[in-house]
């Protein structure tokens, strides 16, 4: 409850912050990976206000962009009132309302830290996945930042990139590539001196 409250509070400044944190290229190397086909159908979990739904709509891609703030969906509906080919839907990544094998992509930039159980929710988009479908995650590798637990509602302080290859292998993946995007997440604390300097990984695998 506390991850959705603190998103709906910051929908409306979420584009402006979000490019002060990571930069277009997590966007590029993600979508890059997954080698898209136009006229394919594709899962943004955790979707915020389109920042990974803009480029699979641009690549001519049916995108489901699901989030748990009604808040951050109402922005990004607004944002691409142009675009008849997203569907939007408020939803719990670890209980995703999707039928099983309903989807050739599945993407989860910078969402995974804010979960309660990761390996869950690697899971349940793995179930939502057609046979020959892939999953990209792009997120956080393990730091120390802590306040980023109180002022940002992270769940966890990145991940370790063998647990990350583990979880997809666990979840039935194959073709299973866990590296660096070459990018850093950059966050300032609003109450401290502290500064985040993150790197982020990129992780993919094949149902």
């Amino acid at each position: 409850m506390r991850n959705k409250q603190y998103f709906d509070g910051i929908a409306l400044k979420w584009d402006e912050l979000r490019r002060g944190f990571f930069s277009e290229a997590v966007k590029e190397k993600a979508l890059a990976k997954a080698q898209l086909q136009e006229g394919k159908t594709a899962a943004d979990i955790g979707a915020g206000t389109g920042f990974i739904t803009e480029g699979l709509v641009e690549a001519g891609l049916h995108v489901l962009a699901i989030d748990q703030s009604l808040t951050m969906l109402q922005v990004m509906k607004r944002k691409f009132s142009y675009a008849l080919s997203v569907q939007y839907c408020m939803g719990d990544v670890q209980h995703l309302p999707v039928r099983t094998e309903a989807l050739d992509y599945v993407f989860a930039n910078m969402c995974l830290h804010h979960i309660e159980h990761p390996a869950a929710a690697i899971q349940e988009m793995v179930r939502i996945l057609k046979f020959g479908g892939m999953l990209v995650i792009t997120d956080l590798d393990e730091h120390s930042f802590e306040f980023l637990t109180q002022e940002r509602t992270d769940r966890w302080m990145g991940f370790k990139r063998d647990d990350v290859h583990m979880w997809f292998a666990e979840s039935g993946l194959n073709s299973i590539t866990v590296d660096d995007v070459g990018e850093q997440c950059l966050v300032q604390s609003n109450y401290t001196d502290n500064y985040a300097n993150i790197s982020i990984f990129i992780a993919s695998g094949l149902k």
